[in-house]
């Protein structure tokens, strides 16, 4: 197997993209810029190898479908950022830890392992299903609208329409 060349422009570039983005959102990457330049380097890798960024923490199996959750950023972001101030790969970080007011610490794995791994399913009320739009939800951010197809790419984190699931 041939390695994976990616140079700094690259990086620089996906550093910058994601900079303006998670303010646009506010959100925060890691100030630790080596570090972050580290994770992005292995999403560019991962993007490479797979044609999607997938958390360079976690073992990617290259199935896009199988490995939509961890696909940055990840269904589990904001989840790690609430409980622990930064998301698993600690790429972002709550204000906390960027002001310096919170130490990072470890973060402990919310992904199932693939046999655990099911679909959800809700209950709908008879009222619910009166609706005139399905209601969407984004998986990663939790924003929700009703519309007849998801947004081609989420207002609040940006990420693209694979990424949502019908909540109603």
């Amino acid at each position: 197997m041939s390695e994976i060349k990616i140079d700094n422009s690259e990086i620089d570039k996906l550093y910058n993209q994601l900079q303006n983005d998670a303010q646009a959102s506010e959100y925060h990457l890691n100030p630790d810029e080596e570090f972050t330049k580290d994770l992005i380097h292995g999403l560019l890798i991962n993007e490479k190898r797979y044609g999607y960024q997938s958390c360079p923490c976690r073992i990617a199996s290259g199935n896009k479908q199988t490995d939509l959750d961890i696909i940055c950023p990840c269904d589990y972001r904001d989840p790690d950022l609430d409980d622990y101030g930064a998301c698993y790969c600690a790429l972002y970080v709550s204000e906390d830890i960027l002001k310096g007011k919170k130490k990072l610490s470890s973060i402990p794995e919310r992904r199932l392992p693939p046999e655990k791994r099911t679909k959800i399913k809700t209950s709908v009320f008879k009222e619910i299903s009166l609706l005139s739009l399905p209601v969407w939800r984004c998986k990663v951010c939790g924003y929700l609208c009703a519309r007849e197809n998801p947004p081609e790419v989420c207002p609040i984190c940006k990420v693209k329409n694979d990424r949502f699931e019908r909540f109603i």
